[in-house]
């Protein structure tokens, strides 16, 4: 959860190295920027290769090693020009609250 300014910058700092996202596509992602960059080039069938009826990769990485429940709560089933809209947006946000 996203509390204060600390909480801001670490959520969008790098994540430790043994908390890398591994994408199927051979990109590996350390912070949110990285996976905003990744969803905007990543065709459809990699991206629902992550997300799909059985699971939302990028969701349980976000929850589970961003500590970003709202980010992955709001970016859970949607399509990957939407996911990507959401990611911005957070980002933005976030960008904004560690400042403050």
């Amino acid at each position: 959860m996203i509390k204060t300014k600390a909480d801001a910058k670490r959520a969008l700092g790098d994540v430790s190295p043994e908390f890398v996202f591994y994408v199927c596509n051979g990109e590996v992602l350390k912070n949110l920027d990285e996976l905003a960059k990744v969803l905007k080039r990543m065709d459809d069938a990699a991206y629902e290769y992550h997300v799909n009826a059985e699971k939302n990769d990028f969701s349980s990485w976000i929850k589970d090693i961003t500590g970003d429940d709202k980010l992955a709560k709001d970016i859970y089933s949607k399509d990957r020009k939407t996911a990507l809209s959401i990611v911005n947006l957070r980002i933005k946000d976030l960008k904004k609250r560690a400042k403050e």
